[in-house]
């Protein structure tokens, strides 16, 4: 069991995102400091901003006993640039791992068991059930809300798209709002966890995208094909 270890939260699955740091004692986590960071700039900030937290600690990476991973569902680019960025971190020093979904997140931050992020398209991502695995994620349009029965009566939100959506299919919800969940949410929402050392096959960490890419979606769908090599 890890006990006062120092913890690295990565989010970076939104329009903006956050690194952390935290201490790990007697099952929850003192935040020692946070880093936003801008959505179009992770690639090139992420790294330096995991160094300048770690700087500020006076802590170097080999004291990180865990890291939090943030895992999806948002941008296919972010989600991916932080888990790349974990990946490359846990390898070279084999610092464990624990993945947490971003709707779930959001839903504890809220103290409610639904959530919804917009997804763009006129569609969310939806979280509806319970805690771990009892709850149940999927990409949602307005098709597919009316025939959830019966639909969560509270319903955590963050965003006005996610929002109006939901307003119009679920009238009779009451929709939660509050912050955006940052990294700092997600390392004091993995403490258990990474005290029980509930952690993933770095091999097998993957993005909890809850919808195709782009270049799936329109290299099938507009081309008639799937994007690719073609034979002759």
């Amino acid at each position: 069991m890890l006990e006062s270890a120092l913890l690295l939260g990565i989010d970076t699955c939104g329009p903006t995102g956050s690194v952390a740091l935290g201490r790990l004692a007697e099952g929850a986590v003192e935040i020692l400091g946070q880093i936003e960071l801008e959505g179009r700039s992770y690639s090139a900030t992420l790294v330096a901003a995991v160094g300048e937290l770690l700087a500020r600690a006076g802590a170097p990476l080999r004291e990180i006993g865990a890291m939090v991973a943030v895992n999806g569902p948002g941008s296919f680019t972010g989600v991916r640039v932080g888990l790349s960025a974990v990946k490359g971190l846990g390898e070279g020093t084999q610092i464990p791992v624990a993945a947490v979904s971003r709707l779930e997140v959001l839903a504890w931050k809220a103290g409610v068991e639904s959530s919804a992020l917009d997804a763009h398209r006129g569609e969310v991502f939806l979280r509806v059930g319970g805690l771990g695995l009892e709850a149940r994620e999927l990409l949602a349009g307005r098709q597919e809300l009316a025939v959830i029965d019966p639909a969560p009566q509270r319903v955590a939100v963050c965003d006005d798209a996610a929002q109006a959506l939901l307003k119009a299919a679920w009238p009779d919800a009451e929709l939660v709002r509050t912050l955006v969940p940052t990294a700092a949410d997600a390392l004091r929402l993995c403490a258990g966890r990474v005290e029980a050392e509930e952690f993933v096959d770095l091999a097998l960490l993957d993005g909890n995208y809850l919808r195709r890419s782009d270049a799936e979606i329109f290299g099938t769908e507009v081309f008639g094909a799937p994007a690719g090599p073609q034979r002759a």
